[in-house]
């Protein structure tokens, strides 16, 4: 049993998730995040630790960063875009069991510390600009297992989960060999 309570978007997460793992979870009912459950939430990160496991789309972005806006200390897992996609609907319902044990075994922690990476550092790795930037953000996301991000969110998630240069540069390498 895994001991964090998870938090997901809907109903169907939730069915999908307990087909995966024996776990608390609670959903936010979409972008309709009440008082309430903000209060679960700051409860569960006291006693037994909270994990963030929202659809990897803009929807479940906004609610990751309204949830981390309002609550500190809880941990987050990422569901690679491709892993949760059927049919053209995006949604951690869609994603098998085994992914899903995936993403919550390959949990980050956002650590408060100094910027390691910068806008340059990324750009030189082609994470930024270029003609395969996107691709390659998605890629190195999903194998850092901080799912994908617009450039400006990459460069905020490697830092806050103090992702070092090495295991960066490790990724990218790895990445660009498949290529």
């Amino acid at each position: 049993m895994i001991k964090e309570l998870i938090v997901v978007e809907g109903k169907d997460d939730i069915a999908a998730v307990k087909r995966a793992v024996d776990a608390h979870i609670i959903q936010t009912s979409g972008l309709g995040l009440e008082e309430k459950t903000y209060e679960i939430i700051q409860n569960a990160v006291e006693r037994t630790g909270v994990i963030v496991f929202t659809d990897p789309d803009f929807a479940g972005e906004k609610i990751r960063r309204m949830i981390n806006d309002r609550v500190s200390g809880c941990k987050h897992a990422y569901l690679p875009r491709d892993e949760g996609t059927k049919n053209g609907n995006i949604g951690i319902e869609n994603a098998s069991p085994e992914a899903i044990i995936k993403a919550l075994e390959d949990v980050k922690t956002v650590v408060e510390g100094e910027a390691i990476h910068t806008s340059e550092s990324i750009g030189k790795l082609g994470l930024l600009y270029g003609n395969n930037a996107k691709a390659m953000r998605e890629k190195t996301g999903e194998a850092l297992g901080i799912g994908y991000a617009n450039g400006k969110q990459f460069l905020q998630r490697i830092n806050a989960y103090q992702i070092s240069e090495e295991v960066l540069l490790k990724a990218v390498n790895k990445i660009k060999e498949k290529v």
